[in-house]
């Protein structure tokens, strides 16, 4: 397999990794860890929702497969200290690269939704858009193990 061969299989590696790497602030969707465990339920009702963007993961896998694709594309460059220093700076510009490419990827739009709970305390939580709440909506808002969601 030649360098440009697989240059291209370790991009669609680090494709594969940083889509795998995206966790959901679902209201449907659980952590294994958070299965079998008791919730605490509230009713309330929604008094505003507004659009927000979740901010996206930031580990090492992405900077990291980054570093390695810019290493290897970057030790192409010219020949004996040309391809080292071509190696260390490809490897630099692509774990920036890579890690900001993982952000972007794992970025997902969220609602921030207030509720006036049922004994009249108002709360706000923020979660994943893929669930749809208007004000006037009665809701159920699940608390457990360090997590708060809504729900219908």
């Amino acid at each position: 397999m030649n360098k440009n061969s697989f240059s291209l299989v370790v991009i669609a590696t680090l494709a594969l990794a940083v889509g795998g790497c995206a966790t959901s602030k679902s209201a449907g969707v659980y952590e294994r860890g958070q299965a079998q465990h008791e919730m605490i339920v509230r009713m309330g009702v929604v008094q505003d929702v507004r659009p927000v963007k979740i901010a996206g993961t930031q580990s090492a896998i992405g900077a990291g497969a980054g570093a390695i694709v810019g290493g290897l594309a970057g030790s192409n460059v010219g020949q004996g200290k040309g391809s080292t220093v071509g190696a260390v700076l490809g490897a630099v510009a692509g774990g920036l690269a890579g890690s900001a490419i993982e952000q972007g990827v794992t970025r997902e739009d969220g609602v921030e939704i207030t509720v006036k709970l049922d004994n009249g305390n108002m709360i706000a939580i923020t979660q994943a858009a893929d669930e749809a709440f208007r004000p006037g909506d009665r809701v159920r808002v699940l608390s457990g193990g360090g997590t708060t969601r809504v729900s219908h």
